[in-house]
């Protein structure tokens, strides 16, 4: 969804450059996008590993469970 005016800017850039139109736009939203920055891992993932068979069903009886386990181990 880009005014008429960008648009054909942009495949007149793309025909010019002979490469296809979404080549130009991820060149322009990758220049104008701040770089990547490593994350810490989400602190809940794999939280429910080996957990019980029917998990999926008491998801939140589990991850609580585990939360609490999780405090209990950082407080010492």
């Amino acid at each position: 969804m880009l005014p008429d005016e960008v648009d054909a800017r942009l495949r007149l850039e793309a025909r010019l450059r002979g490469v296809p139109v979404a080549a130009i736009v991820r060149e322009a939203v990758e220049r104008h996008l701040p770089e990547a920055k490593p994350g810490r891992p989400l602190a809940f993932f794999a939280i429910g590993e080996g957990g019980p068979a029917d998990a999926s069903g008491r998801v939140d009886d589990v991850v609580l469970s585990a939360m609490r386990r999780r405090r209990r181990v950082a407080r010492g």
